[in-house]
């Protein structure tokens, strides 16, 4: 069988050839676009393998073209542009496979056998791929994360994210709803520790009026909120037992009743949730049931944490100042031996902690470029200490106000917006260290309500648990 590469790096070309012909196959290579369609036009190929980025063009971009005239040629497709959106686009295409570069040389030859040996091509929908994507990551750990994303996007299948705190498995959950045949509906997140265990039933099944004290009317529950879209159900280790069992049975009968409520209500919801807890033990432990893991582990993903993929803390950390420019503090540039520094730490709480440490810096860091010098105390310093909160001592403010204004020149009509963006981090986070995360007593200190505080924590990305694990 005939295999057309087409791949303009000589060496890999050379190595790619060695491996194919190993397993049987007689390999035909090129290296332009050109010359890929002049041998299509001329011979048939039981697979092509093609890299994406080639002097005369776009290897995806141009598959349109294979597929006019090889319509169930299985395709292969390589890059070196290791990016989620790389890895959709490749998917988009109705490829057989995506390899990001470096691959395992024995993994591809595999590959291209089975494909080889496939019945028929895989079908494409055309559609569109979202922009702006949240998550950041070259890593051969995070090329795996977007691999397994981009084989759930083109059907409903319920899919487990499983990883530490902090690690980014909400952006997984949306990277799943953007890309997905399901974008047009809502994305739902419930975060089902945060929940108390009496109302958690009420939020995701919704109730009746009179179903219990204090319903005064009807309320609709998540599952129906998120119908034609996705309910993301953060902390499933969480969920209290009796809540496991609705949620098993709305899972099982593809229905759910409200509390209090007669009504069979049909699901059209795409269900994908997450835990930081291995849920083995938990099951052992008789905390969490065995038969709703099996269905909800239809499909892991599994996130790893930031120190298996310290590759990524460059491109993370400059993505994160980009942000925190985006977001009105100062706009700031790292240098190679203060990126390395960043590399080098031990970053517990995975890269919430990154960011979180990466919006302080660009807040306090005295000079516009940030080398390792100007890291290092920040690494050890505490936030500081602000009047009436905690026994600490009182820093000037006015001062601190002052040089922020000088440094960030914000625009004219914007100055109130930016400095309460500037600001209002820094006071949550040192609030939450010194009530060590117990968002009860912080809101209490802020004199806002629960509920208030925590959606503010979710959009400055500020997690309690890091602040509890502190104390």
């Amino acid at each position: 069988m005939n295999v057309l590469l087409v791949e303009d790096d000589m060496s890999i070309a050379i190595v790619i050839t060695a491996a194919l012909e190993a397993e049987g196959f007689a390999v035909v290579h090129c290296d332009t676009l050109a010359e890929r369609d002049r041998q299509l036009a001329h011979s048939g190929f039981a697979a092509l393998v093609t890299d994406v980025m080639l002097p005369d063009g776009d290897g995806i971009e141009t598959i349109d073209r294979v597929r006019s005239l090889h319509p169930q040629m299985p395709i292969v497709i390589l890059s070196a542009q290791n990016t989620l959106d790389t890895a959709v686009r490749a998917t988009d295409t109705g490829a057989f496979e995506y390899f990001p570069k470096p691959f395992d040389i024995d993994e591809l030859a595999r590959t291209v056998r089975q494909a080889a040996g496939a019945a028929q091509g895989l079908a494409s929908d055309e559609e569109p791929v979202a922009d702006g994507l949240p998550l950041v990551g070259r890593s051969a750990a995070m090329q795996s994360v977007f691999r397994m994303i981009t084989r759930v996007l083109r059907n409903d299948l319920t899919v487990l994210i499983l990883g530490e705190s902090g690690t980014g498995k909400e952006l997984v959950a949306e990277a799943i709803h953007q890309l997905g045949k399901r974008r047009e509906g809502p994305f739902i997140a419930v975060n089902t520790a945060a929940i108390p265990a009496e109302l958690i039933e009420s939020e995701l099944f919704g109730h009746e009026k009179g179903a219990f004290t204090g319903a005064v009317a009807r309320h609709v529950g998540k599952f129906e909120q998120a119908a034609g879209g996705t309910l993301f159900l953060d902390e499933i280790g969480d969920m209290p037992m009796q809540a496991q069992t609705r949620l098993l049975r709305a899972l099982q009968s593809g229905t759910v009743r409200r509390v209090g409520g007669r009504e069979e209500i049909r699901l059209d919801t795409r269900i994908v949730a997450a835990t930081n807890k291995d849920l083995e033990p938990e099951i052992a432990a008789g905390r969490f049931r065995e038969d709703l893991y099996y269905r909800l582990n239809v499909v892991p993903i599994h996130m790893p944490p930031l120190r298996d993929r310290r590759d990524d803390i460059d491109v993370l950390s400059r993505h994160f100042l980009q942000h925190a420019a985006n977001e009105g503090l100062p706009r700031r540039q790292l240098t190679t031996d203060g990126a390395e520094l960043l590399s080098r730490q031990p970053w517990r709480g995975n890269v919430r902690e990154l960011k979180n440490f990466i919006y302080r810096l660009a807040l306090l860091a005295r000079e516009d470029v940030i080398d390792a010098e100007a890291i290092v105390p920040l690494l050890t310093q505490e936030p500081p200490q602000v009047q009436g909160v905690g026994d600490g001592a009182v820093f000037d403010i006015a001062a601190t106000v002052a040089q922020w204004l000088a440094s960030t020149r914000p625009a004219s009509g914007t100055i109130y917006d930016s400095a309460m963006a500037a600001f209002e981090r820094p006071l949550f986070a040192e609030v939450l260290r010194e009530t060590a995360g117990n968002q009860l007593r912080a809101a209490q200190a802020l004199g806002i309500n629960r509920n208030t505080l925590r959606k503010r924590l979710g959009e400055l990305s500020l997690d309690p648990e890091e602040f509890t694990r502190r104390s």
